[in-house]
C-alpha cells in the first residue's frame, strides 16, 4: 500500500464523573473520575492513530500538554519509517533532552510517551488490517526482539537471551494462536464487585452475578480497617467459598508502610487470597521483598506493577524476587515496546504476567498484552482484570464470555474511543454538547446526590436534578433540565 504520512495530532482531555458512584473507589482513592489523556494521530491517508493514557481526573489536562510535545516529534514522520526500526523510535521519542529532564522515563512525561507510542501501533495496525496482537504474533523473535530499546536492562537480559527464549516458545505457538482465534487465551478476574465504596449488598449481589456469569478470580479493595475488611471478605467467601476452586486477591493501593502491611495482611490470612496488590509504595523493592517473605509462610504472594513507571523498575523488582505477580500497566509505561521488555524478564525470572486493567480504556489495550504474553512470550495462561464500566465509550470495546476475554480481532489497539463519547466527557465541557453544565470548570466532589462545579463567575454552584441520585447517575447535555444555585 501506498506509504503512510503523519501529518499532525488531535489531543482530548475526556473525563468521566466516576466519583459520583465510587466506582472506582479504593483506600488511597476515595474518588476518582476515570479520565484519558487522548491523542489522535491524523494522517495523509484514511487512517489514523489512536492512543491514550488513563488517569482518575484533576491533572490529565497536564498529561495532555505533554502529549503535544512528544507528539510534535511525529509530525512528517512516515510509518514505515518509525516501525522499520522500532527499538530506535522509541529511544528517538525518549531522547528530547530538554523533555527528559522532566522525566526521565518516569511521571507525566512517560504517560504521555505511552499514549503517542500506543497510536503508532494502533495506526500501524489499521494500516495492516490485524489487531495489535497479532501483528507481534506473526514477527519472527528477531523482529520482537527489535522493538525493543535494551537500555538500562541488559544486565537482566540481552538480546541474545530474549531471541533464544522466544525461539523455545515456537513450538507450540500455532496451537496458542488456535486457542486465541478460539476466545481461550485470556482467562478473565473481575474487580467490579470490589470497590470500596460500594455497600455490601451491593458488593454481595455483584459478586453473586460476576460468579454466576463464569468468573472464578474476584479481587476486592483492602486497607481502610481490618474490622471493615474482615466483614467485607467473610462476605465474599460466602459466596464464592473455600474449596470450589475460586480465588480471592486483595488490592490495598500502596496505603501501608511495610511494617504495617505485614501486620494488617496477617490478620486477613484466614480468607486465604492469593495475593496482596500494592501493599506498599510502588517505588519501595527492598520493602515488596521484605513484605514478601513475611507473608510466604502464610500462603499470601505479593503483586504490583500499576504504578511501576519504566523496565528498569520491573528489573530490580523482577530480579530480586520482591513479587510474586507482575502488574504491567498499558500506558504508565512508554506504550508496547517497553511492556514487550517486561514480559521478556517475567518469563526469565518465572513471574506471571497479570496486567492491571482497572481503568477507563485499559482492558481494552490489555486483551493485547495477555495475549500477547501466552501466544508469544510465556506460553501459559495467566488471567487478566476486568471491570464493567465505561466499554460502551469505545469502537470496540472488550468483551467476556464465560469468564474469558473474546479475542479482539479488529484492526487496532482496540482504544478507539467514539466521537459522541469524546464531545459529551470532553474536559472543560462545551454547553448543550457536554455533560458538564454551565461555565467552563467541573469540580467533583464526594457528596451525593450534589453535583458541583464553578461557573464563569467563580462562584461554586451545586445542581439538583432528578438524574442524579445516590446509588448512581446520568448525565446528559446541559439543557437535560438541571436546575443550578449558589452555594
Amino acid at each position: 500500500m501506498a506509504e503512510v504520512t503523519i501529518t499532525g495530532w488531535d489531543t482530548r482531555d475526556v473525563r468521566f464523573p466516576t466519583s459520583l458512584d465510587k466506582t472506582g473507589s479504593d483506600a488511597m482513592n476515595a474518588a476518582g473520575d476515570y479520565s484519558s489523556a487522548y491523542c489522535i494521530l491524523k494522517t495523509d491517508s484514511e487512517f489514523s492513530g489512536h492512543g491514550m493514557t488513563f488517569t482518575i481526573g484533576r491533572g490529565n489536562d497536564i498529561v495532555c500538554a505533554a502529549i503535544n510535545h512528544v507528539a510534535d516529534r511525529l509530525k512528517g514522520r512516515t510509518l514505515s519509517s518509525l516501525v522499520s526500526n522500532w527499538g530506535q523510535t522509541w529511544r528517538y521519542l525518549v531522547s528530547d533532552s530538554q523533555l527528559r529532564w522532566i522525566g526521565p522515563e518516569k511521571g507525566v512525561i512517560h504517560l504521555a510517551l505511552g499514549a503517542v507510542v500506543n497510536a503508532i501501533w494502533d495506526l500501524w495496525a489499521k494500516t495492516l488490517n490485524k489487531p495489535v496482537w497479532r501483528i507481534v504474533a506473526d514477527m519472527s523473535p528477531e523482529e520482537f526482539v527489535r522493538c525493543i530499546d535494551f537500555r538500562y536492562i541488559t544486565d537482566a537480559i540481552t538480546p541474545e537471551e530474549a531471541i533464544a527464549m522466544l525461539k523455545a516458545e515456537e513450538g507450540g505457538k500455532a496451537k496458542r494462536i488456535e486457542d486465541a482465534l478460539n476466545n481461550k487465551a485470556v482467562p478473565a478476574y473481575t474487580t467490579s464487585a470490589g470497590w470500596l465504596g460500594y455497600g455490601k449488598d451491593k458488593m454481595k449481589g455483584l459478586l453473586e452475578e460476576t460468579l454466576a456469569k463464569g468468573y472464578r478470580h474476584f479481587k476486592l479493595k483492602v486497607g481502610t480497617s481490618v474490622e471493615a475488611d474482615r466483614e467485607r471478605l467473610a462476605i465474599a467467601r460466602e459466596v464464592i467459598g473455600y474449596d470450589k476452586g475460586n480465588i480471592l486477591m486483595v488490592d490495598a493501593n500502596q496505603v501501608w508502610s511495610v511494617p504495617e502491611a505485614i501486620e494488617y495482611m496477617q490478620q486477613l490470612k484466614d480468607f486465604k487470597p492469593w495475593f496482596i496488590e500494592e501493599p506498599t509504595s510502588p517505588d519501595d523493592i527492598l520493602g515488596h521483598k521484605a513484605i514478601r517473605e513475611a507473608l510466604k509462610p502464610h500462603g499470601i504472594g505479593v503483586a504490583t506493577g500499576e504504578m511501576c513507571q519504566n523496565r528498569t523498575i520491573f528489573k530490580q523488582l523482577l530480579a530480586s524476587g520482591a513479587i510474586d505477580v507482575c502488574q504491567i500497566d498499558a500506558c504508565r509505561m512508554g506504550g508496547v515496546n517497553e511492556v514487550l521488555a517486561v514480559l521478556l524478564m517475567a518469563k526469565k525470572f518465572g513471574v506471571p504476567i497479570v496486567p492491571h486493567s482497572g481503568g477507563v480504556g485499559l482492558p481494552e489495550y490489555t486483551q493485547h498484552l495477555s495475549t500477547i504474553d501466552y501466544v508469544v512470550v510465556s506460553g501459559k495462561l495467566s488471567v487478566l482484570e476486568y471491570v464493567d464500566h465505561l466499554h460502551e465509550h469505545f469502537e470496540h470495546p472488550s468483551v467476556i464470555k464465560d469468564g474469558y476475554y473474546q479475542t479482539p480481532l479488529e484492526p487496532g489497539y482496540s482504544v478507539e474511543m467514539k466521537a459522541a463519547s469524546m464531545d459529551q466527557y470532553e474536559f472543560p465541557g462545551k454547553d448543550g454538547v457536554s455533560c458538564v453544565c454551565v461555565g467552563v470548570l467541573w469540580v467533583s466532589m464526594t457528596l451525593i446526590p450534589g453535583l458541583w462545579q464553578q461557573g464563569n463567575d467563580g462562584i461554586l454552584y451545586e445542581c439538583f436534578s432528578s438524574q442524579i441520585g445516590v446509588e448512581g447517575f446520568h448525565v446528559g447535555p446541559s439543557s437535560a433540565g438541571q436546575r443550578w444555585h449558589p452555594v
